[in-house]
């Protein structure tokens, strides 16, 4: 029920706002399957589906550091061995207000999100879990918990800085 309510409140707000998807773009709740032809940084890749039409899809639930962050070339990085030029599924939770698809990549039946966590190249991304199930919440938090006690990745650092605070902080600079 609840799902149904975010996704009648999601095509109000499109239509109140008169927001139209691009030809082809991806909606909540689809699957996309495809080529991994694009990584723009440890959270971010482009899909290239059969149709030839390609999907900036981000990945749900996980926040990795930004390219100016330490270990942020070190995701995208991480993130382009696991799934450039491969072919991934992508289970589209929402499209963004960027209009990329927010979604969970599945690259032979491993989850990429939940991989990246595992091994300390992102934050489990607390504030956009509404939809995450209880139980898939637990598993995310565990492996950031995990690699933040064996000091995999980002948790190498001595005082790791969550994108989402570097990004209020660089706007609030001005």
């Amino acid at each position: 029920m609840r799902r149904l309510l975010w996704a009648l409140a999601a095509l109000l707000l499109a239509g109140c706002l008169e927001l139209e998807l691009p030809r082809g773009a991806a909606t909540g709740g689809e699957t996309l399957s495809g080529r991994v032809v694009g990584v723009a940084d440890g959270d971010t890749l482009t899909l290239l589906d059969d149709s030839l039409h390609e999907h900036k899809v981000r990945l749900a639930y996980v926040d990795a550091p930004e390219k100016a962050q330490a270990y942020g070339s070190a995701a995208k990085l991480r993130l382009s061995a696991l799934v450039y030029g491969r072919a991934v599924r992508a289970e589209v939770i929402e499209v963004d207000r960027y209009q990329r698809a927010v979604a969970r990549i599945w690259q032979d039946g491993q989850d990429i999100n939940l991989m990246m966590l595992r091994e300390g190249f992102a934050w489990h991304y607390r504030q956009y879990t509404r939809t995450q199930s209880d139980a898939e919440f637990a598993q995310y938090q565990d492996a950031e918990t995990a690699a933040r006690a064996e000091h995999m990745g980002l948790w190498q650092g001595q005082r790791p800085q969550a994108p989402w605070d570097y990004r209020h902080n660089r706007r609030n600079k001005g």
